[in-house]
């Protein structure tokens, strides 16, 4: 699974983790995510994402 970094403030997003707290469940890919999902650290949109090495 796919890592996404926030080009902002560096936010990790790991599919295989998910965001439970906010009801994101591992397995959910970025793709997966709503248009209107944002960094949970920053607030950037989804566009402000790179795929993570």
């Amino acid at each position: 699974m796919k890592k996404w970094k926030c080009i902002l403030c560096n936010y990790v997003y790991d599919s295989a983790i998910g965001i439970p707290d906010d009801g994101i469940v591992s397995g959910t890919l970025f793709e997966q995510l709503p248009d209107d999902w944002v960094c949970p650290l920053c607030g950037a949109s989804k566009d402000n994402f790179e795929i993570s090495e």
